[in-house]
């Protein structure tokens, strides 16, 4: 059974009318920060260039209680949940991650690599990992994301443009645009004409 999610678990209040990105540490001032030990150093620390909205939900279709972290805190409990018997042994992270309430948990520093895009291209480059920052938004498929999720979104995705300008309103893709037949993440409900139509010309 799901644990309750609450506020007070993830430090970050609903509404983020803005965030920003810390100089030395590469962290979203304001988020929660639970350091996971799935990344390594980029091949190229200057070039981050790219951003990735994922989906995640543990268990599929299912959203609340501490999976999330645990998964990528290599702590998920094979025994708690059929499915998690299957990726348990899984390796892998996000930047960060927004939660239905809109709060945002950071998992590794942006200018270090996260393991979150797999096997993937993007406009004919591939790793996309080596130069990409990955978000994670608790979801599925067949359900639409929570209002607070849209505007942390838009909160985190404004701080992180002129932190990394090499990352322009154009490099911003899905999982399932740089892994197609893979993936299927952020999934139809994501509405990328709401997301984009929210950040700077470019």
């Amino acid at each position: 059974m799901n644990a309750p999610t609450t506020l007070s678990d993830r430090a970050i209040p609903v509404d983020v009318p803005q965030l920003s990105v810390d100089l030395l540490t590469h962290r979203l001032d304001g988020a929660r920060f639970l350091p996971s030990p799935n990344h390594d150093q980029r091949p190229d620390p200057a070039d981050i260039s790219l951003l990735v909205v994922h989906a995640i939900s543990l268990p599929p279709d299912q959203f609340g209680g501490h999976w999330i972290d645990d998964l990528f805190l290599n702590r998920l409990d094979p025994q708690a949940h059929p499915y998690f018997a299957t990726i348990h042994s899984r390796r892998v992270s996000a930047h960060a991650c927004i939660f239905r309430d809109g709060a945002i948990t950071q998992y590794v520093p942006f200018d270090r690599r996260a393991w979150h895009a797999g096997e993937s291209v993007f406009e004919g480059r591939s790793r996309c990992n080596d130069f990409s920052i990955g978000i994670e938004l608790e979801g599925c498929d067949t359900q639409p994301f929570s209002e607070v999720q849209y505007a942390s979104l838009i909160a985190a995705t404004r701080a992180l443009l002129p932190r990394y300008p090499a990352i322009t309103p154009r490099r911003i893709t899905g999982h399932s645009d740089i892994a197609p037949g893979r993936k299927t993440d952020p999934g139809p409900h994501f509405d990328w004409a709401r997301f984009r139509a929210s950040l700077p010309i470019s």
